[in-house]
């Protein structure tokens, strides 16, 4: 029997909401939380994905508590909704429940903001004197690095706005602060905004420098909330080399890395670090939950494309596109979770596309698609993997190799040897390589061909592809280390891929045909923009 606790919504983003609902009882875990959603004043209800059961447990020094968690996904900005939470557990306890959770509005300068000139030797009077709501438009010039020691408000950022010429050179630091804005601008450096409330950086260009922040480009090392990074190019100076692979690679620098809850980092072009994209790790990291990485352009990454090591729950890594990485996504580990990987899209990935590592927990894994040297898709992490659930994911991989010393796999279908098959629901995921064999492990499982597969594992609606279900010419990367261009990794109309998926609501409810099709994309749907708008 379930009894239902408070339901709580912590830090919503621009597009996403996080729905907590804590609970006591339910020991044979039969309660299950269905979601519908509605902009308020609206009548018409939107079925969501239901919510995760996280059982209370403890990695690496963290604990949390058992609860129902889950998202409500790409919704619009600045609107508030009513959330219909339906507990059903037969056993007793069921309820429905109504809350309300607003989404936040796209960071922008207040309506009629005073504009302020600055050069580059008025620049530090300016900003000392800077009032909430003022844009500080900038001259073409060279700027020198500067902390921020001014605050704007809530729908009065202070802005600072650059234009064509107007360079800084070094670290520009906004440690402390809140709502500021800084927009369009070129830095050969870095970006530190620790401990900040409502920071923004936009449309703006990093290039960063080894002897500034270490070659990291964007970061927070002390706990912020709620930033907004979004429409910038972000390039650093890791070549893509077998010598810069593995956290122990001759590689420098993070491309975006920050801690703490409520951050929107999307459409970002980040390419040529250590990571990509990271959260802060072990004792560094804190309240990294309610997180949005979307439709980044992500590629060059020496170590994970993005490292969403630590997240307590609710991170979600959605519609990224990721080329020639050591790594393609990390949660090692996830702490409870769930931690959600949507659609995202990895090409020639030298090592592994998921990082599920450290005994990571609640991992989700929706409509990904990936093509790459060696198994299909491998987890080598040498503890069990908790809670992962997977669907409706494309995966193919061919002939392996040794990168860095670091093995990608012989081409097996799935090795995942050190799984825990009670606790891992994998089904409706499409597998294939170009080997001639389809082998692999699931867990303590061995199978050697596709039919074992299916009849022994919980792969029951899986579904054997290969590279024909492309509607562009696409083969497996021969060599990891060769620098390749992002493939259309698209469907083609009539492949075994199309309508071989399973519904889930929230996710894929506009699909066509007579059930949506697995991986990233739709057939005949447009190739998604990534990167800067």
């Amino acid at each position: 029997m379930s009894v239902p606790g408070a339901i709580t919504t912590p830090y919503p983003t621009i597009q996403n909401l996080t729905v907590e609902w804590a609970f006591t009882g339910d020991a044979n875990a039969s309660g299950v939380v269905n979601v519908r959603y509605r902009p308020q004043g609206t009548s018409t209800w939107t079925t969501g994905m239901p919510l995760r059961r996280i059982q209370a447990g403890s990695s690496s020094g963290f604990s949390w508590n058992t609860r129902h968690s889950g998202s409500i996904f790409d919704l619009q900005p600045a609107t508030t909704y009513e959330v219909e939470l339906s507990l059903v557990d037969a056993d007793g306890g069921s309820t429905t429940r109504t809350v309300t959770a607003a989404t936040r509005a796209v960071p922008a300068a207040m309506a009629g903001a005073p504009v302020k000139s600055a050069t580059p030797s008025t620049l530090a009077s300016v900003l000392s004197s800077a009032a909430a709501g003022d844009v500080i438009q900038l001259a073409a010039g060279n700027y020198s690095a500067f902390t921020m020691s001014r605050d704007g408000a809530a729908g009065k950022p202070i802005v600072i706005r650059g234009t064509s010429g107007a360079v800084f050179s070094g670290e520009l630091n906004f440690i402390g602060r809140k709502y500021v804005m800084l927009d369009a601008v070129t830095v050969n450096g870095a970006v530190r905004f620790d401990s900040t409330s409502h920071f923004a950086l936009t449309r703006s260009t990093i290039k960063t420098v080894a002897s500034v922040r270490g070659g990291s480009g964007v970061v927070a090392y002390g706990r912020a909330e709620n930033a907004y990074i979004a429409d910038n190019v972000i390039t650093g100076t890791t070549p893509w080399t077998e010598a810069a692979l593995g956290v122990n690679g001759a590689n420098t620098g993070e491309g975006i890395e920050f801690t703490g809850p409520g951050h929107v980092i999307m459409n970002n072009k980040v390419s040529g670090f250590r990571d990509n994209i990271s959260l802060l790790e072990d004792d560094e990291a804190v309240d990294q939950y309610s997180i949005d990485i979307l439709n980044n352009d992500l590629s060059i990454a020496a170590d994970d494309a993005v490292e969403a090591d630590f997240c307590a729950h609710n991170c979600r890594i959605m519609r990224n596109r990721i080329t020639n990485a050591f790594i393609g996504l990390s949660s090692q580990p996830g702490l409870g979770g769930p931690t959600y990987f949507i659609r995202n899209v990895m090409y020639n990935i030298a090592h592994v596309s998921f990082k599920l590592y450290r005994g990571s927990y609640g991992d989700v894994l929706l409509h990904n698609t990936v093509v790459k040297g060696g198994d299909a898709i491998g987890v080598y992490a040498g503890t069990p993997v908790n809670n992962l659930y997977s669907r409706n994911n494309l995966f193919i991989g061919g002939p392996g190799g040794s990168y860095g010393g670091y093995n990608n796999g012989t081409g097996k279908a799935l090795q995942i040897a050190d799984l825990v098959t009670s606790n891992a629901n994998m089904n409706y995921d499409a597998i294939g390589t170009t080997v001639g064999s389809f082998t692999g492990r699931f867990g303590a499982t061995a199978f050697s061909d596709f039919t074992q597969f299916r009849n022994l594992t919980t792969e029951k609606n899986f579904t054997q592809v290969s590279l024909a279900v492309f509607n562009s010419t696409v083969a497996v990367p021969s060599n990891a280390m060769s620098t390749y261009a992002a493939p259309d990794l698209r469907l083609k109309a009539g492949s075994a891929a199309e309508n071989a998926g399973v519904v889930i609501p929230g996710i894929n409810s506009g699909y066509s045909g007579s059930a949506p099709d697995v991986g990233a994309y739709e057939v005949g749907a447009p190739l998604p923009v990534v990167g800067p708008r």
